[in-house]
Parts: C-alpha cells; structure tokens; sequence
C-alpha cells in the first residue's frame, strides 16, 4: 500500500516523540542550508530537484530502503514529481511533506506546560519551523494569548476545543523577526490587545498600554507585567501566577536577545544588562522561564516544551556570567548575527505601517529566526 503524503502535523508529533525520520529536501543548495527540517532523530540529504531529474537511479542508492523517505521542497509541489520519478526508480517508501517549508513554518504545535495552582492551565505553541513560541493561558472558561502567530487560526480552533474565550491578547514587543498576529486575534474575538507603551514608536492602531507593574485577570489567574528592556525599548515580561516568567526576546534557554533589530544595539546593549543582571535578579529565581523563541531543537526537553528555572539559566546559561561590563557590550555588540529576513519590513507591518496580503506574509517570514545573541 503506498505510503499517503505527511502532514505538518505528523511530522511535528514525530519530531517531538524523536521517531526517526529521513528528509530528501530537493530546494537549491543555498535555501537548505540556510533553513531546513531539525529533530534530534532527523537525517536529511540534499539533493536538488534538477540533479534527481537527471539521475534518479544514482540518487536512490544514496537512500535508505529501511525506512519511509519523505521528500520537502518549498511548498509541496516539485515533490510530488520527485516522488514519481523515485517510484519509477523503484523505490517503494517514499511520500511527499504537504505543503513544504511553507506549511511548516505556519505550522504551530500546542503542548500543555502545566497545571497553575489549580486554577487554571498554561501551554506553549510551538512553531518548529520557525523557532517562535507563543502561550495560551486558561482559567475559568477564559484565556489569554502572549506573543501570538500571524497564523491565529490555531488559537481561536485550541481555544474552541479547551472551551474557553479569548479574553486578551498581549505582546512582550514590538516583534522584528516575524509577523504578529495579535492585534488581529484580539479584534476578531472582541479581546483586549495589549502593547508595551514605549514601543509606540508610531504604530497604527489602538491598543492598552502594558505598564510595569500591570495585573491582568484570566479567571483566577493573576498575569503581571514586568518592564525588562533590551531587546527592545519596551520589552516587557510577563510572570504568570507567580511560578512562570514569560521573557519575550529579553532571556532565551542557551542565549540572550539580541539588542539591535531597530538599529539601536549601542543604546540598547546597558539596558539588556540591566534587565538580565539586575531586574531579574530582583524576581523569584524559582520562577519558570519561557521564552518566546528558541534556537536549537536541543533547547527542546524530553517533555517537548522549552523552559528552564531561572536559577539555572544563571548557573549554565554563559551570557549570565559575563561580570565586566565592557565585556559584556563587546561580546554582545560584536557577535551580531545577520539581521532576520525582512526585519524591518516585518517592523513596519506589526507597526501597522504596512499591509502586505498572504502571500507576501509568508514569504518575508521565509528562514530562520535571528534574534539571539
């Protein structure tokens, strides 16, 4: 029986289970190695589609023949022939990826953090192919959703199922690296949006002002806002019934946010010490830290989340350890990875400056995310 085409969806639970799974991505060289499918039980070859067309037969022996090969291109469609042209071939397992990079990137993969008190419960959404993370907090048939994907769909159908009723909306920053879907969610589902004031840097539309000290209800549950400036000027972290800090971009599980996504790393880099030097030290260390992105599968725990104690982070995270401040500016300043792709076109639409249709979303948010250091 032929094997039928991988969803998004499966390819997420296998990766999260650490099934092993076998990739033949046939993009161009170049577009694989800047971006691909990541696992702890993933193997994947590149071949590019044109070299498969005009060898199949050299390409086959290259393959394993004791598992399924899934081949990925960019959004589902040159796989399907090379699929053919591998059957043909005689290689019998072997199926496509619906969809491609594309669909993987908007994929998002919801998994319960835990139980708050017993008043409520808190799960992270993890976009895998992506790198971003987003929460859903519920208590007493209401919720909230923090740092919320373009593709919102997925909140409002996990909320539906959860029964519960999207209440709020809220965003540590003004994201650079992808395509917010908060206020959109919020005004679909008569939320209230909420945005860090003192990234109102010009933005087009309205929103209630997060403010340092800010206590946002969720039935029983108490969401506190918590000003941690670094990434951006008005980067604000959230500590979720006094067991879990959400930190945004500001602190991530390996690394810490970088500080120059809106060209200001130099007047940004004492606040992003600050932040992670002095103010988080002044919180529970006992608190849970969950980031808003990650940047290597390993980041993930057996469990499928990623989260840490603070404590920990202080004790095994090494951009925590960095006494000298000038050291710190050096290290932070002069280690910059490349800026996202379409940084500041992503900026201007999340500012409401700009309204690129879908197609044009997807591909400004096409590869990694960058904003570690």
């Amino acid at each position: 029986m032929a094997l039928q085409p991988l969803t998004v969806d499966v390819l997420a639970k296998k990766i999260l289970n650490n099934e092993e799974v076998f990739l033949l991505d046939i993009r161009k060289e170049e577009d694989y190695e800047g971006w691909a499918v990541e696992g702890r039980n993933v193997r994947s070859l590149n071949i590019p589609f044109k070299q498969l067309e005009s060898d199949p037969g050299d390409v086959k022996e290259k393959l394993p023949n004791d598992q399924p090969v899934y081949v990925v291109c960019a959004r589902g469609i040159s796989s399907q022939k090379a699929v053919d042209i591998l059957k043909e071939a005689g290689l019998e397992e072997v199926t496509y990826l619906e969809g491609g990079m594309t669909s993987w990137s908007e994929h998002l993969e919801p998994v319960k953090i835990g139980d708050l008190n017993g008043k409520g419960e808190l799960y992270q959404f993890l976009r895998l192919g992506k790198g971003c993370l987003s929460y859903m907090i519920i208590a007493n048939g209401e919720a909230a959703v923090v740092d919320a994907n373009r593709m919102t769909g997925h909140y409002e159908e996990f909320a539906k199922k959860q029964n519960v009723t999207i209440k709020h909306v809220l965003d540590t920053h003004l994201h650079a690296d992808h395509i917010s879907g908060g206020k959109e969610l919020a005004d679909h589902n008569g939320a209230t949006y909420w945005f860090p004031k003192q990234d109102d840097v010009g933005v087009e539309f309205s929103y209630s002002a997060l403010e340092d000290g800010k206590e946002i209800s969720v039935g029983d549950v108490t969401i506190a806002a918590f000003y941690s400036p670094g990434h951006t000027i008005g980067s604000t972290s959230f500590i979720v019934d006094q067991e879990y800090l959400l930190t945004g971009d500001i602190l991530f599980v390996q690394s810490i946010g970088r500080p120059d996504l809106a060209g200001k790393a130099e007047d940004w880099v004492e606040d992003l010490r600050q932040t992670l030097y002095s103010r988080y030290k002044e919180v529970s260390q006992n608190l849970t830290v969950l980031p808003a992105h990650f940047g290597k599968m390993e980041e993930i725990n057996e469990e499928g989340t990623v989260q840490a104690k603070l404590e920990d982070l202080y004790k095994k995270n090494d951009r925590l350890q960095v006494e000298d401040e000038s050291e710190f500016r050096h290290l932070v300043t002069d280690n910059l990875p490349p800026q996202p792709n379409s940084h500041e076109e992503i900026r201007k639409t999340n500012m409401g400056k700009k309204q690129p249709d879908a197609d044009e979303r997807r591909e400004m948010e096409v590869g990694p995310n960058r904003c570690a250091v």
